[in-house]
């Protein structure tokens, strides 16, 4: 038997009724969660990704289907990084916890020069634009436009 989809859509967050757990052949048979599904003490499940549920009544088994893939930087992407560290030259930032951490070099900002440079403790916010982005190079980011030089709202 294919899996049957119970709801349309479930949004994380959501506590799941008993009615739509699926009931086992075999009592002695546990409930098999997938992703997307967690459970607490003492018997309620809840949803932590958005989608529609699953139910495979023969298996015993609910989840959540969820075809998210991962996100990879691509050329001109605003985004929002953390600071991870600086180095001489630049601040390593994080992107997502799955990549490498991009650069920001500390003269990437508007006006900035040797003696103005920002001062970015680790875990600050940086809303930047990718500049270059490579599966064989590490990702470089900026907090200005590199045609004019001016920060233009980042």
């Amino acid at each position: 038997m294919a899996p049957q989809t119970i709801l349309d859509l479930v949004m994380p967050g959501t506590v799941l009724p008993p009615s739509v757990l699926p009931t086992a052949t075999n009592p002695s048979a546990a409930l098999k969660l997938g992703p997307g599904l967690r459970h607490t003490h003492p018997s309620t499940i809840t949803t932590t990704l958005a989608g529609p549920l699953c139910v495979d009544t023969k298996k015993n088994a609910i989840w959540i289907e969820n075809n998210n893939p991962r996100y990879t930087p691509q050329p001109n992407d605003l985004i929002l990084a953390t600071v991870h560290h600086s180095s001489a030259d630049y601040f390593h930032c994080s992107i997502t916890p799955h990549n490498p951490h991009a650069l920001l070099p500390h003269l990437a900002f508007e006006s900035a020069t040797k003696k103005t440079r920002p001062q970015l403790p680790p875990g600050a916010l940086i809303y930047a634009r990718v500049l270059t982005a490579s599966k064989h190079s590490e990702t470089e980011i900026t907090c200005v436009n590199p045609y004019t030089g001016k920060s233009e709202g980042m």
